[in-house]
């Protein structure tokens, strides 16, 4: 069986999140139209998700080798294990959502530090001294990036006002995901008027976007 990834990032519950709301508006329909799926859900505010230290790598986003592990205490064993442990999950999907808030230009801490655990040596990339080759190219893979935002971003400033998005985007493509593709949460302001009618704009894209992949 297929496998998505549906990572939310954002502390509120789903009923006051819209990109988690849009996120599971767009989880739901894709399941429906791609039935052979099995959904596994990471919320990165409450998984727990390694700060990197040097003591766990041999060397560049490599892994320490079996006898340096055995000399770490057994609390950093655990995060080499649950480093490894997101690394083969997120390895192991056909298809991710990832569903997170702009937050100053990017996106809230707790990405940054999955997408740090997630870029690794022999997993995801294989870094060599003067590139770094992406080992997601083994089998065809397609991740939607839902984002909200309070304001309205005109399409001339998307390039610079989504960092966090393109930064992403960047990122998938350099681990061999080639099927990229956004669903903004645009407008959410200050009301929960606003916030709604973005959260239907936003749902009201899902059925051509899935139709769209479905196709891919």
């Amino acid at each position: 069986m297929k496998k998505l990834l549906y990572i939310t990032v954002n502390s509120k519950p789903e009923e006051l999140s819209a990109s988690k709301t849009v996120g599971r508006a767009l989880v739901n329909k894709l399941i429906e139209r791609l039935p052979g799926f099995e959904v596994e859900e990471l919320d990165l505010y409450t998984c727990h998700v390694p700060r990197l230290k040097y003591q766990y790598f041999e060397k560049r986003n490599c892994m320490i080798n079996k006898k340096d592990f055995n000399k770490l205490n057994e609390k950093e064993q655990h995060e080499v294990r649950k480093m490894i442990e997101l690394a083969d999950q997120f390895k192991e999907a056909d298809m991710y959502v990832i569903a997170a808030p702009m937050w100053s230009l990017s996106f809230p801490a707790p990405l940054k530090e999955y997408l740090d655990c997630i870029i690794m040596d022999g997993k995801t990339v294989n870094i060599k001294k003067d590139k770094i080759e992406g080992l997601l190219r083994d089998k065809y893979r397609t991740m939607v990036y839902v984002q909200s935002s309070g304001s309205h971003i005109p399409k001339l400033l998307r390039m610079t006002m989504n960092r966090g998005l393109h930064y992403v985007e960047d990122i998938m493509k350099k681990v061999g995901i080639e099927v990229f593709e956004e669903l903004l949460v645009d407008g959410t302001g200050d009301t929960e008027q606003e916030k709604a009618k973005a959260i239907n704009n936003a749902i009201s894209q899902i059925d051509e976007l899935v139709k769209k992949i479905a196709h891919g």
